[in-house]
C-alpha cells in the first residue's frame, strides 16, 4: 500500500512538473512576438481570428466580439487584407464562424475579404486547417492574452508564421478560471503535436489569396 502511495505521490508530481515546464516553455517561446499595441505589428496579409462562443441569438460572447473587434482594427488600419474566421459550425443550429461574419459584413467588411472556416473546432485544427486547407504562410492571431501563447506556439510548430495581437478589452467573467484551463489545454497541445493528430475534417485547399466564397456557406435553394 505504500508503494502504491509513493508511486502515486511521484505521478502527481511528475504531472505538476510537466504542467509548470510546457507554461513557461510555451510562454518563453511566444513572447516576443505578442503585442498589445497595433502600430508594433508588421503588416500581414490574413488576420486569424479564433473562435469563441455564440449566444443562442447568435450575437458574439463578449470575448468573441473583442477578438473581432480587434482584428476590425487591423484590416481598417491596412494591417490586415483579409479574414480568417476559425470556429465551430459542426451543428446547423450553432454556428461561430457566420456570426462572425455577419457582424463584420454589418461593419462594412465585404465578403470578398473573408473567408470561413468551418471546422475550427479547436486551437490546433484551426492552425492545421489554415496552413494545409488555406495555405496560409503567415498571419496574425487575434484572441485573448491567455489565449495567445499556445495558439502561437501550436502554430508555429505546424509551419506558421505568426505574430498575435491582444484582444483584451475588458475584464471577463472567469478570467481566473480561463488560466488555470490553459495549463491543461497546453499539456492537450503538447500531445497532439507530437503524435501529429489529424484534425477533425481536412478538406480540399482553399487559398487564402483566391475566392472567399467557396469557404462560405451555399445559398439554400
Amino acid at each position: 500500500m505504500r508503494k502504491f502511495l509513493n508511486i502515486s505521490v511521484f505521478t502527481i508530481l511528475g504531472l505538476v512538473l510537466l504542467v509548470i515546464i510546457l507554461q513557461f516553455h510555451i510562454k518563453r517561446s511566444s513572447r516576443d512576438v505578442i503585442f498589445e499595441n497595433a502600430d508594433e505589428l508588421e503588416p500581414a496579409y490574413v488576420g486569424l481570428v479564433l473562435g469563441a462562443s455564440v449566444r443562442p441569438d447568435k450575437s458574439l460572447s463578449p470575448i468573441l466580439q473583442d477578438r473581432v473587434d480587434k482584428a476590425l482594427e487591423l484590416y481598417e488600419k491596412g494591417i490586415i487584407k483579409r479574414f480568417l474566421l476559425s470556429g465551430d459550425h459542426g451543428q446547423k443550429d450553432y454556428d461561430e464562424v457566420n456570426a462572425m461574419k455577419t457582424y463584420l459584413n454589418n461593419k462594412g467588411v465585404p465578403d470578398q475579404d473573408i473567408f470561413l472556416d468551418h471546422a475550427g473546432f479547436d486551437t490546433y485544427d484551426s492552425m492545421f486547417r489554415a496552413h494545409e486547407v488555406f495555405q496560409i504562410d503567415k498571419a496574425i492571431v487575434i484572441t485573448q492574452k491567455f489565449h495567445l501563447p499556445r495558439a502561437i506556439y501550436v502554430g508555429r510548430k505546424m509551419g506558421l508564421e505568426l505574430q498575435g495581437y491582444i484582444a483584451d478589452n475588458r475584464e471577463y467573467p472567469g478570467n481566473a478560471h480561463f488560466t488555470r484551463r490553459e495549463w491543461l489545454a497546453n499539456i492537450k497541445a503538447w500531445i497532439e503535436l507530437n503524435i501529429e493528430k489529424s484534425p477533425t475534417y481536412s478538406g480540399d485547399a482553399i487559398p487564402i489569396t483566391g475566392d472567399s466564397s467557396l469557404s462560405h456557406d451555399k445559398p439554400e435553394e
